[in-house]
């Protein structure tokens, strides 16, 4: 299975490919799409979408992960985030892959094994966890992480889809 991580930003947008072998992760490669903060936001987003598209078309993923909106400074910039990460999420439906959405702090359990932990711990556990010969640039290490955690997660989400909720109700005196 390959997959292509994201995380959206309207200035810089990351994105990471791994391949995921039965139990073992395959860094196929990384990188990030620089907008022009000097350019309209329309032009903007369509470099994103551009951008990723030449990237979907040229890996040919199965899936597409993104990063979940978490925090933003201000009311103006997660609206900004949140265009960039519909620019990323219409790319890959585009293409007709299935995109899932991953909270930071689901990243940071998958990758380190804690929410809480510090953004150097997660791009240490991707160098280790991808045999990276260094830490990848910061929002494309982010996006590996993404990708690692939709590796980590999708057997755990196809399992419990095929397990049934049945609830138990007792009856009230």
């Amino acid at each position: 299975m390959i997959i292509l991580g994201i995380d959206p930003g309207s200035r810089i947008t990351g994105y990471g490919i791994i391949r995921k072998d039965g139990n073992r992760l395959v860094h196929v490669d990384n990188g990030a799409i620089f907008t022009d903060k000097a350019a309209d936001f329309p032009g903007r987003l369509k470099k994103i979408f551009d951008d990723l598209c030449a990237v979907i078309d040229r890996y040919r993923p199965d899936a597409v992960a993104v990063e979940d909106i978490f925090f933003a400074t201000n009311v103006q910039s997660a609206l900004k985030l949140g265009q960039a990460r519909g620019a990323a999420i219409v790319a890959g439906v585009n293409a007709g892959l299935p995109v899932a959405e991953y909270t930071a702090l689901q990243v940071k359990q998958a990758v380190v094994g804690h929410g809480k932990a510090a953004k150097e711990q997660v791009q240490h556990m991707v160098k280790v966890l991808l045999n990276l010969p260094e830490i990848a640039q910061a929002d494309a290490s982010d996006a590996l992480a993404v990708a690692i955690c939709h590796a980590n997660s999708y057997g755990l989400k196809s399992l419990t889809a095929k397990i049934p909720v049945t609830r138990k109700y007792r009856a009230s005196p």
